[in-house]
């Protein structure tokens, strides 16, 4: 509910005409003259929701999410967003149910430091899913017992089957991968069956899933991750590969290891991608698979999303992050904030001036902690990103051939796909995080940021002054995701703009 209040508040959504404050209290207008009221700290990005959320509006109260959606008179897809919203309450139910008691033991950042599934792990400690979408839990297409038997919040191992694909049926990228497709059970069970020419190789693969579901880490080498394609809408899209991703992944990382090398970012590589082709040659995205190379942590090291950070840790169920500022900072949130955004921002603003806009959101974006200290970023799954070729040409980089969206040499299309995930997610958690649990302002949070973003483009040419006067004057973009669903081209990226804590 809280997540949905702060989407109605915030973003450019057809049919609410006027947004009013009176106090702590918010008021919407819809142009079908009805009213919906609640509290302003509720709204707020990343707010902890009350132990009782309603809104009211001068009908009735509410405090389902999804009632609510399907009495407002806006237009667009309201009822099927309804049914969205139903399931994503059920779904995070489940995964709150389903979470073991504190073990009020080590540190979990102690126990998994140095260990190959503690990647795995702490992303299966993310039990609420995207921290800003009302979908944050919609599986949609899943029954339950599926979402218990392959959910990553259920901790469950994965068995991958591998299947044999005809020579001439068959397209791969990259190396390292011949004419063998590894199937998702939910895909073998719905989808496969469909396709008789494809036979069972005899070969399965153990594996974990990671926050995206679709995406798992092989128990027996955990650096090889498989992202499959899966027939089911999570949050916002349906979880396929597209022949687009396939094609590119492989260029995609071999461009982005030739320009990270320099800006203290590990670019986790996708080098081989494959798919079956239909009858007419083309790529199927049912049938299709990514591998993706991950790092393993060193002795002392933990990987980790950004977003496990706000997770509740499986020691003493208080967000993981309190656990980094006891170990790293003595219990002094504000070294460790620093710290992060010294670690983040450099690779975020050098790479958008050099034409690559990074989707460096909580689970892109992951940090190597030592000790409970930042010491490391890596960035994975590449098909989000955006590449500019007018700014990679300044910088003397050729580009390959690339397919789909991914190619923009728009700044603010650039601008809002690093500035949306890498500030106001991936930094914008954690401050909200601190802020809660340390009873601080954000706003000095927010300073030390802004220092450290200072700090970069003082050392970067001239060039980059247009991006950085955007980053801090003009208004902080955010993904619109309820927008989004609620539109026709629900894929189409749309954006609401925040007041920006960063600005002077």
């Amino acid at each position: 509910m809280a997540r949905l209040w702060g989407a109605l508040a915030r973003e450019p959504i057809d049919g609410i005409v006027q947004r009013q404050r009176f106090g702590g209290d918010l008021l919407l207008t819809l142009a079908s003259g009805q009213r919906v009221i609640g509290a302003v700290a509720q709204a707020e990005p990343f707010a902890v929701p009350a132990e009782s959320l309603r809104l009211t509006t001068a009908a009735r109260w509410y405090d389902d999410p999804a009632a609510l959606m399907r009495d407002l008179s806006l237009p667009g897809r309201v009822a099927h967003f309804a049914d969205e919203l139903e399931q994503s309450v059920n779904y995070l139910a489940l995964a709150r149910a389903g979470q073991p008691e504190p073990s009020f033991g080590e540190h979990t950042l102690t126990v998994l430091a140095g260990k190959v599934e503690g990647l795995a792990r702490l992303e299966q400690a993310v039990v609420d899913g995207h921290p800003l979408h009302p979908c944050c839990r919609t599986r949609m297409g899943m029954s339950p017992a599926e979402v218990l038997a392959y959910a990553p919040e259920h901790r469950p191992t994965v068995t991958l089957e591998v299947y044999t694909v005809p020579q001439q049926r068959w397209l791969s990228t990259g190396t390292g991968l011949p004419n063998r497709l590894p199937v998702h059970p939910w895909q073998r069970e719905h989808v496969l069956t469909a396709y008789p020419f494809l036979r069972p190789a005899g070969q399965q693969i153990a594996a974990r899933p990671l926050m995206s579901l679709r995406t798992l880490a092989s128990v027996a080498d955990p650096t090889r991750h498989y992202k499959t394609a899966i027939d089911v809408q999570m949050t916002s899209a349906v979880r396929i590969v597209s022949p687009a991703a396939v094609r590119n992944a492989p260029r995609l990382s071999t461009l982005l290891n030739s320009i990270t090398a320099d800006v203290g970012l590990t670019v986790w590589p996708e080098p081989a991608a494959g798919a079956v082709l239909d009858e007419d040659g083309m790529p199927m995205r049912e049938l299709a698979v990514s591998l993706r190379r991950a790092v393993l942590p060193r002795p002392n090291e933990v990987i980790l999303p950004l977003a496990a950070l706000a997770a509740p840790s499986p020691a003493d169920g208080r967000p993981l992050i309190r656990e980094a500022v006891t170990l790293g900072y003595g219990g002094h949130p504000a070294g460790f904030l620093a710290d992060l955004a010294g670690v983040i921002l450099p690779p975020l603003l050098t790479l958008l001036h050099r034409g690559v806009a990074l989707e460096a959101h909580g689970q892109n974006l992951l940090v190597t902690l030592t000790h409970g200290r930042p010491s490391g970023l890596s960035y994975r799954d590449i098909g989000g990103l955006r590449i500019s070729p007018a700014r990679l040409s300044r910088h003397h980089q050729d580009i390959p051939i690339l397919y789909g969206d991914v190619v923009s040499d728009d700044p603010v299309t650039l601008r809002s796909k690093a500035f949306a995930s890498g500030i106001a997610v991936a930094l914008g958690e954690p401050i909200a995080v601190l802020a809660h649990e340390y009873d601080l302002d954000p706003q000095g949070l927010w300073r030390l940021v802004r220092e450290r973003a200072e700090q970069v483009y003082a050392a970067l040419p001239n060039s980059a002054a247009p991006d950085a006067h955007a980053l801090f004057h003009d208004p902080l973009p955010l993904k619109a995701t309820t927008a989004m669903r609620l539109a026709a081209d629900p894929l189409a990226d749309l954006w609401a703009q925040l007041d920006n804590p960063l600005a002077s």
